[in-house]
Protein backbone atom coordinates (compact mmCIF):
# COMPACT_ATOMS: atom_id res chain seq x y z
CA UNK A 1 0.00 0.00 0.00
CA UNK A 2 1.25 3.73 -1.18
CA UNK A 3 0.79 6.78 1.11
CA UNK A 4 2.41 9.83 2.11
CA UNK A 5 3.86 11.62 3.19
CA UNK A 6 1.62 11.82 6.68
CA UNK A 7 2.03 14.79 9.53
CA UNK A 8 2.99 14.96 12.74
CA UNK A 9 0.42 16.76 14.66
CA UNK A 10 0.67 16.65 18.03
CA UNK A 11 3.53 15.14 20.85
CA UNK A 12 2.33 14.58 23.82
CA UNK A 13 3.72 13.27 27.29
CA UNK A 14 2.96 11.86 30.47
CA UNK A 15 5.35 11.86 33.44
CA UNK A 16 3.69 9.00 35.41
CA UNK A 17 0.74 6.54 34.80
CA UNK A 18 -2.65 8.79 34.79
CA UNK A 19 -1.10 12.11 34.70
CA UNK A 20 -2.62 14.55 32.68
CA UNK A 21 -0.62 14.48 29.24
CA UNK A 22 1.82 17.47 28.33
CA UNK A 23 1.60 18.68 25.19
CA UNK A 24 5.23 19.54 23.44
CA UNK A 25 6.31 21.41 20.29
CA UNK A 26 9.81 19.29 20.26
CA UNK A 27 10.86 16.18 21.68
CA UNK A 28 14.07 14.34 21.62
CA UNK A 29 13.68 10.37 21.55
CA UNK A 30 16.20 7.81 22.44
CA UNK A 31 16.46 4.62 20.75
CA UNK A 32 15.55 1.57 22.28
CA UNK A 33 13.75 3.62 25.07
CA UNK A 34 11.40 6.14 24.01
CA UNK A 35 10.52 9.72 24.71
CA UNK A 36 12.59 11.85 27.35
CA UNK A 37 10.45 12.71 30.07
CA UNK A 38 7.59 10.01 29.14
CA UNK A 39 6.18 7.40 31.81
CA UNK A 40 7.33 4.75 29.91
CA UNK A 41 11.20 5.46 29.21
CA UNK A 42 10.87 6.28 33.11
CA UNK A 43 9.59 2.89 33.69
CA UNK A 44 6.89 4.86 35.79
CA UNK A 45 3.41 3.70 33.19
CA UNK A 46 0.87 1.75 34.07
CA UNK A 47 2.23 -0.98 31.46
CA UNK A 48 5.42 -0.49 32.19
CA UNK A 49 5.97 -3.76 33.90
CA UNK A 50 4.56 -5.48 30.57
CA UNK A 51 7.27 -6.92 28.26
CA UNK A 52 6.01 -5.17 25.31
CA UNK A 53 7.43 -2.63 22.33
CA UNK A 54 6.07 0.95 23.91
CA UNK A 55 9.15 3.46 22.99
CA UNK A 56 6.14 5.51 21.90
CA UNK A 57 2.45 5.08 20.91
CA UNK A 58 0.85 6.58 18.06
CA UNK A 59 -2.71 7.33 16.55
CA UNK A 60 -4.71 8.82 14.12
CA UNK A 61 -6.14 12.25 13.84
CA UNK A 62 -8.42 10.34 11.60
CA UNK A 63 -9.83 8.17 13.74
CA UNK A 64 -10.11 11.14 16.37
CA UNK A 65 -12.26 12.88 13.94
CA UNK A 66 -14.68 9.27 12.85
CA UNK A 67 -15.35 9.06 16.99
CA UNK A 68 -16.49 12.42 16.98
CA UNK A 69 -18.83 12.00 13.91
CA UNK A 70 -20.19 8.27 15.22
CA UNK A 71 -18.45 6.91 12.48
CA UNK A 72 -19.40 3.94 12.25
CA UNK A 73 -21.96 4.57 14.74
CA UNK A 74 -20.99 1.52 17.23
CA UNK A 75 -22.48 4.23 20.19
CA UNK A 76 -25.69 6.25 21.29
CA UNK A 77 -23.64 9.29 20.22
CA UNK A 78 -20.44 10.71 19.29
CA UNK A 79 -17.60 11.03 21.74
CA UNK A 80 -15.21 13.95 21.86
CA UNK A 81 -11.43 12.26 22.61
CA UNK A 82 -9.02 15.09 22.10
CA UNK A 83 -5.48 14.62 21.15
CA UNK A 84 -4.11 15.11 25.19
CA UNK A 85 -7.03 12.65 26.73
CA UNK A 86 -6.17 9.38 24.29
CA UNK A 87 -3.03 8.72 26.25
CA UNK A 88 -0.95 8.21 23.16
CA UNK A 89 2.28 10.12 22.06
CA UNK A 90 1.89 11.05 19.00
CA UNK A 91 -1.51 12.08 16.58
CA UNK A 92 -0.41 11.48 13.18
CA UNK A 93 -2.25 12.43 10.16
CA UNK A 94 -2.57 10.89 6.58
CA UNK A 95 -0.95 7.39 8.11
CA UNK A 96 -2.40 4.07 7.94
CA UNK A 97 -0.77 3.00 10.87
CA UNK A 98 -2.75 -0.02 11.08
CA UNK A 99 -0.12 -0.96 8.24
CA UNK A 100 3.06 -0.36 9.64
CA UNK A 101 2.79 -2.78 12.28
CA UNK A 102 5.64 -4.60 11.34
CA UNK A 103 7.32 -1.70 8.93
CA UNK A 104 9.78 1.32 9.39
CA UNK A 105 9.03 4.66 9.47
CA UNK A 106 10.44 7.83 9.85
CA UNK A 107 8.80 11.03 12.12
CA UNK A 108 11.13 14.07 10.75
CA UNK A 109 14.98 12.48 11.51
CA UNK A 110 13.73 9.92 13.96
CA UNK A 111 13.52 6.18 12.98
CA UNK A 112 10.10 4.16 14.48
CA UNK A 113 9.36 0.41 13.90
CA UNK A 114 5.81 -0.37 14.20
CA UNK A 115 4.68 -3.04 17.03
CA UNK A 116 1.64 -4.47 17.68
CA UNK A 117 -1.97 -2.91 17.64
CA UNK A 118 -2.67 -0.82 20.53
CA UNK A 119 -5.55 -2.20 21.84
CA UNK A 120 -8.51 -0.10 23.91
CA UNK A 121 -8.68 -0.98 27.13
CA UNK A 122 -10.90 -0.45 30.62
CA UNK A 123 -8.22 1.89 32.02
CA UNK A 124 -8.59 4.67 29.47
CA UNK A 125 -12.56 4.11 29.39
CA UNK A 126 -12.61 4.39 32.89
CA UNK A 127 -10.06 7.54 33.20
CA UNK A 128 -11.85 9.61 30.96
CA UNK A 129 -15.24 8.24 31.99
CA UNK A 130 -15.94 7.93 28.20
CA UNK A 131 -17.49 4.42 26.34
CA UNK A 132 -14.49 4.00 24.37
CA UNK A 133 -13.80 0.23 24.45
CA UNK A 134 -15.71 -0.75 20.57
CA UNK A 135 -15.19 2.96 19.55
CA UNK A 136 -11.63 2.37 19.62
CA UNK A 137 -10.78 -1.47 18.63
CA UNK A 138 -8.63 -2.16 15.94
CA UNK A 139 -7.89 1.43 15.71
CA UNK A 140 -6.47 2.63 18.83
CA UNK A 141 -3.07 3.22 17.32
CA UNK A 142 0.53 1.61 16.78
CA UNK A 143 2.83 0.48 20.10
CA UNK A 144 6.39 1.56 18.49
CA UNK A 145 10.35 1.22 18.91
CA UNK A 146 12.57 3.48 18.51
CA UNK A 147 15.09 2.11 15.67
CA UNK A 148 17.39 5.74 15.17
CA UNK A 149 16.93 8.21 18.16
CA UNK A 150 16.77 12.20 17.25
CA UNK A 151 14.41 14.77 17.31
CA UNK A 152 10.67 15.39 16.32
CA UNK A 153 8.90 18.41 15.94
CA UNK A 154 5.40 19.19 15.44
CA UNK A 155 4.59 19.40 11.24
CA UNK A 156 7.04 16.84 10.40
CA UNK A 157 6.70 14.83 7.50
CA UNK A 158 5.66 11.31 8.57
CA UNK A 159 7.27 8.34 5.77
CA UNK A 160 7.52 4.91 5.11
CA UNK A 161 11.08 3.62 4.76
Amino acid sequence: MKWGPGKLLFIHIARSASEKMQELSVAELVTDKGIKGDRYFEGTGKYSHISDVRDVTIIEKEVLDALEQNQPPLQEKSITLKPNEHRRNLTSQGVPLNYLVGKKFKVGEVILLGGRLNFPCKYLANLLKKPLLLPLYNRSGINCKVIKGGTIRINDIIEEL
